[in-house]
């Protein structure tokens, strides 16, 4: 029986409770969504891919090994899947062997081996090979659009290339939890544990050194409370990638139960894993960011808030949990909201404030993964499948015998039309088994033993989109 990370205690001082529960699973918006636009979409998890793949190659060779079901529930990051161009892949896993958990007074890390290299396509010849030694378990690669990649670990930022050599890109004065890219990706938003101030030293006749000397004989100690524990603070910090200008921050006072880690990660990572920290600091492309406040208990409004502080107003939706939100381009992004009952919906935006398609799930589909093509044609969404409905936002156990597998589906970003549906095992419920081509023409699933490559029509151009 596996417990789900999900629920693992975590609080962030000024983040509201509601966006915890909308960040353990996948959520929709049925009610408002015009009847046309909000196909709903069969959990049946497909026996065979709607198309079949133009070529595979077979990952054995490559020193990769399923992992058990161990890692299931925990939202692990154990793979990354990006094309580097249209004819090569980059593909990064955890190789097998324990994890070294470090020594007290550590930084509270997990130690891991993972192989990288690049193959070229379709014939799968290994054009460069690697290890890293990465010290915790989520995401850490970022693919850029020149074939470059980002690759995190620590409080730091590389930079790779195709031949997989490494240079510093950023540093950071705490431990970097996760960044995100623009869909244009001129902007990046980081963060990252920054380090609890600590107070000065008294210095010798302050009145507060004297408080602390060791009473007189037959006098009472003067006892003073023992100083709360210094928290770390979570930053929150969105950076021009061109000039290394910082553009907004914000800092998150942590309030944790009980410090398992010196400086607050274990605790955060809980949360890394389930995405609060993903939704805590709210979608971006290079105008600004989308923010919901809510206007009553199932209302809320959804916000494009330039970074110059000005906000436009695009849209109103009801949801019984805090909307979440993800650009795939730098004019459309998904939004996410919550019915309990009905299941749930995806509903593509423009940042005009037009919705121009959506979808609705059933109750059974959860943890949702997105991966989105250079050129924001195409949108591969995964998820998986459980034989019992999750909606009610309390803590599930959960056995691996009841997961049905994982679908991944194929959009195209103009009309939300399905391009691809296969499934993808064995089940990453974290991700990174996914990988979407620069041009959206080809798709690369792990599954089975192979990557399995894909090769789609040219997607529609984006067509004027509705209200």
């Amino acid at each position: 029986m596996i417990q789900s990370w999900t629920w693992l205690w975590l609080a962030l001082a000024a983040v509201p409770l509601s966006v915890i529960s909308a960040a353990a699973q996948d959520i929709g918006l049925p009610e408002s969504l015009p009847q046309e636009i909000g196909k709903k979409l069969s959990d049946h998890v497909p026996e065979k891919p709607t198309l079949p793949p133009a070529f595979s190659i077979p990952v054995r060779p490559l020193g990769y090994s399923a992992p058990g079901l161990f890692y299931l529930g925990r939202h692990n990051r154990l793979a990354s899947l990006d094309f580097i161009d249209e004819n090569r892949l980059l593909f990064t896993f955890q190789v097998p062997g324990l994890m070294q958990r470090e020594g007290e007074g550590s930084l509270g890390n997990d130690e891991r081996q993972v192989r990288a290299v690049v193959v070229t396509l379709p014939d799968g010849k290994v054009e460069a090979e690697t290890s890293w030694t990465l010290h915790d378990r989520a995401r850490y690669l970022w693919m850029l659009k020149d074939g470059h990649f980002l690759l995190r670990d620590g409080n730091g930022i590389q930079e790779g290339d195709a031949s997989l050599q490494m240079k510093p890109s950023l540093h950071f004065p705490g431990r970097l939890l996760w960044l995100e890219l623009t869909p244009a990706q001129q902007f990046m938003s980081i963060n990252f544990l920054a380090p609890p101030a600590k107070p000065k030293d008294a210095q010798p006749g302050d009145p507060a050194a004297a408080k602390t000397s060791m009473p007189a004989s037959g006098q009472k100690p003067d006892l003073k409370p023992d100083p709360p524990e210094l928290k770390p603070d979570l930053v929150v910090r969105t950076l021009n990638r061109d000039t290394g200008e910082v553009v907004t921050e914000s800092k998150m006072g942590l309030a944790v139960p009980q410090s398992s880690s010196s400086d607050g990660y274990q605790e955060v990572e809980a949360g890394m894993f389930s995405g609060l920290l993903q939704r805590a600091q709210m979608s971006i492309n290079a105008e600004g960011f989308i923010e919901a406040p809510g206007e009553d208990t199932n209302q809320w409004v959804l916000n494009l808030k330039s970074f110059d502080g000005k906000v436009r107003f695009l849209d109103r939706v009801n949801s019984a949990c805090r909307p979440t939100s993800e650009f795939v381009s730098e004019q459309e992004f998904l939004m996410t909201a919550c019915d309990v009952f009905a299941g749930w919906d995806v509903v593509a935006i423009s940042t005009t404030g037009n919705r121009m398609w959506g979808i609705q799930l059933t109750k059974h589909e959860i943890w949702p993964q997105l991966v989105n093509s250079p050129d924001g044609s195409r949108i591969a969404r995964e998820t998986v499948v459980v034989e019992h409905p999750v909606t009610d936002g309390r803590p599930h156990t959960i056995d691996p015998k009841n997961f049905n597998g994982q679908i991944v589906r194929v959009f195209n970003a103009a009309n939300g039309k399905i391009a691809l549906e296969t499934t993808a095992s064995p089940i990453f419920d974290g991700g990174g088994n996914v990988a979407l081509a620069p041009s959206g023409r080809r798709v690369a699933v792990l599954n089975n033993g192979e990557i399995q490559v894909f090769e789609l029509p040219p997607a529609p151009p984006a067509p004027h989109s509705r209200k």
